[in-house]
């Protein structure tokens, strides 16, 4: 009872976080420079046009109607219409969504798989060279810009030694599994293994660079808490009173000791998961990745606002969304939040 009035409580309150993101998003197009009409119509558009193309994007409306009928059409899955690609706007932001959601996954398990050994073997050899180690690495880590990592990587991967691809994601990761799950008049067809490997092979290869270069902060942060974390729980009486009683060192470290850290990790992981997915923006840039990174980017240069105002809307939900899940995973980790 308790952790489904905690659930609802986060719920509301997500429900309003997303409302103000949708209203200060709707008012960005009015207090940003730039007429979306100019970029619609033709340059030598008469007044009269210009005014029909305004009536058509509901410009000549009061601000208050304007908002009323967007907040209307979103309720709808409406996100307006982009004129300047002839298409739905919600068609392409949801097209955009996958190649994202895989770069910030991607960048999370790069973290996870290099931050958390890490920063256990700093905390247990504490004042060696492993730990000075890891230590050195959190610092350049934390300290490095993204974008500027990302362009070192291609020039000395992918320029110099050809070991990488620069750009580009020819296939997704869903797109590689379709290979294993593949139907043909009604009926499963035989699984093409190879093409499935094939296709997860060019994946991985495609999203190398991105994902170290948009995990290396995380990295860092996560080994920092990690070492932390570790050294408070290795210090505490239950940890001493187990090895009093003689168990093996290894077994209280990775039992015990890392089990308790990895509550606050583990709250720490989901919003900066929630961080990646809208950080994303200048390593997509730098990569050409075809996510909502670069559909913001190139949306913004040319004033497409349906397409700028669907993109930040998805992105603020999707990290509110995140934060409800971690906030439930953790009050199921440690009841006592609820309480």
């Amino acid at each position: 009872m308790a952790l489904g009035r905690f659930l609802l409580k986060r719920g509301i309150q997500g429900v309003l976080v997303v409302w103000g993101v949708v209203t200060a998003v709707f008012l960005l197009r009015f207090i940003t420079p730039g007429d979306p009409v100019t970029f619609v119509a033709p340059l030598d558009a008469s007044p009269e046009l210009r005014a029909r193309i305004a009536a058509e994007l509901g410009l000549d409306q009061p601000l208050y109607v304007q908002y009323v009928d967007y907040v209307g059409g979103l309720l709808q899955g409406d996100m307006g219409y982009s004129y300047l690609r002839g298409t739905e706007a919600s068609t392409i932001v949801f097209a955009r969504v996958p190649a994202t959601v895989e770069l910030a996954v991607a960048a999370t398990v790069v973290a996870v798989v290099i931050a958390i050994p890490l920063g256990v073997i700093s905390a247990t050899r504490r004042r060696e060279p492993a730990d000075y180690g890891a230590t050195l690495f959190s610092l350049v880590g934390i300290s490095t810009p993204n974008f500027w990592l990302g362009i070192m990587l291609i020039l000395v991967l992918s320029v110099e030694f050809g070991l990488f691809p620069t750009s580009r994601r020819p296939i997704g990761f869903f797109e590689a599994f379709a290979f294993l799950v593949t139907v043909e008049n009604g009926l499963a067809a035989p699984m093409d293994v190879g093409a499935f490997l094939d296709g997860l092979g060019t994946w991985l290869w495609h999203i190398a660079l991105p994902a170290v270069t948009l995990g290396t902060y995380f990295t860092a942060l996560i080994t920092r808490l990690t070492r932390s974390g570790m050294i408070e729980e290795l210090g505490q009486p239950y940890v001493r009173a187990a090895r009093a009683k003689g168990l093996p060192e290894s077994l209280i470290q990775y039992k015990h000791a890392l089990q308790n850290t990895l509550i606050p990790i583990v709250t720490v992981l989901g919003l900066q998961l929630g961080t990646l997915i809208g950080g994303a923006v200048i390593t997509e840039a730098v990569f050409s990745w075809p996510g909502l990174g670069t559909l913001v980017i190139d949306s913004i240069n040319v004033r497409d606002w349906p397409l700028i105002q669907g993109s930040l809307i998805v992105i603020g939900t999707g990290f509110v969304l995140i934060n409800i899940f971690v906030d439930a995973l953790y009050a199921y980790l440690n009841p006592r939040v609820v309480h």
